[in-house]
């Protein structure tokens, strides 16, 4: 689970936030424009293409589920852990 918050100053994870991951979003929440700034957020931290990552759901909520392709488990642990 991510929590979102958009129209922040810049884009970046801020930490665990009750059992999921907050992250702020420096677009506002028009035109889908928060939901690729979050994409390319963890494009960048996982260092993929923002091609192979999704919002499977809460496209119009602060709450979203966002699926990384072709990492693991393990490894999106091991990326997320510095947070």
């Amino acid at each position: 689970m991510v929590k979102a918050q958009p129209r922040a100053s810049k884009s970046k994870v801020c930490g665990f936030y009750n059992g999921g991951l907050k992250v702020s979003l420096k677009a506002a929440p028009v035109d889908d424009a928060a939901n690729e700034e979050c994409c390319a957020l963890f494009a960048k931290l996982f260092h993929l293409p923002a091609s192979r990552l999704h919002i499977l759901s809460g496209r119009s909520s602060r709450t979203k589920s966002v699926m990384v392709e072709g990492v693991g488990a393990d490894a999106a642990r091991l990326i997320l852990e510095q947070f």
